[in-house]
């Protein structure tokens, strides 16, 4: 009778790193979509990816048919993958499932954030604001990409904290697509960084105090502007 071979912990190690290597690619790419780099209409090969992410060309093609499936990705016979295309139709969609599953849900999620999580937020939100408000412009971009980063963090970590994975998921690839379609409209920039810090805040701080009906309020405020931004709109100045 032959006897089963007990795994040892570079065995273990080893059958865990095409999983560790393929979520690399996976996030890897994910930025790409998210910043831009990869525009819609886009014809890409999974070389050139490989290249772009610094993942190896076998984890690429293992995280391909996740994008397919949510639908970021289209393998085009011959020609390579492309970005698919978005329409204005899908970006008033897009918002509308934000304002439900965002503002809807507010009360809940206060409920489920850590309250360390939420103050930490305040605080880089207003770190930022005082860069930015400094006459010296040298840290006025640097702050910018900050914000930008925290932006997309809060807004995920509000809809994760509710500890749904299905609607994570959802609201992720959501993102992703709007981030595609309307990037150079709803990008952080110096310009615009304090309007969206002075945004935030407004609902932030009212969640942090349980004042629940004001933040809805103001996060429905909030991402009505950034809608009407994407869809070249004019914005109103206050909830």
């Amino acid at each position: 009778m032959s006897r089963k071979k007990d795994r040892t912990p570079e065995a273990e190690g080893s059958a865990a790193k095409p999983v560790s290597l393929r979520q690399a690619a996976y996030e890897g790419i994910e930025e790409l979509l998210n910043s831009g780099r990869l525009r819609p209409g886009q014809l890409i090969s999974q070389r050139e990816l490989m290249d772009m992410t610094g993942a190896t060309l076998g984890a690429v093609r293992e995280a391909i048919p996740r994008f397919e499936a949510e639908g970021l990705l289209v393998t085009v016979p011959k020609r390579g993958l492309m970005v698919p295309g978005l329409d204005i139709h899908f970006v008033r969609d897009a918002y509308q499932m934000r304002r439900l599953l965002e503002v809807a849900a507010l009360p809940e999620i206060a409920a489920k954030l850590d309250p360390a999580l939420l103050k930490s937020w305040i605080a880089r939100h207003l770190e930022g604001q005082a860069q930015l408000l400094q006459a010296d412009p040298a840290g006025h971009d640097a702050a910018a990409h900050m914000i930008q980063h925290l932006d997309w963090e809060m807004h995920e970590g509000l809809i994760g904290a509710l500890g749904n994975a299905v609607m994570s998921n959802v609201y992720r690839v959501n993102a992703i697509k709007v981030r595609m379609a309307v990037q150079s409209q709803i990008r952080v920039t110096p310009a615009n960084a304090v309007r969206v810090i002075r945004e935030h805040l407004a609902f932030l701080e009212p969640m942090a105090e349980g004042r629940y009906a004001e933040a809805q309020q103001a996060l429905a405020h909030h991402i009505t502007n950034s809608m009407r931004i994407a869809l070249g709109e004019p914005i109103t100045g206050g909830p």
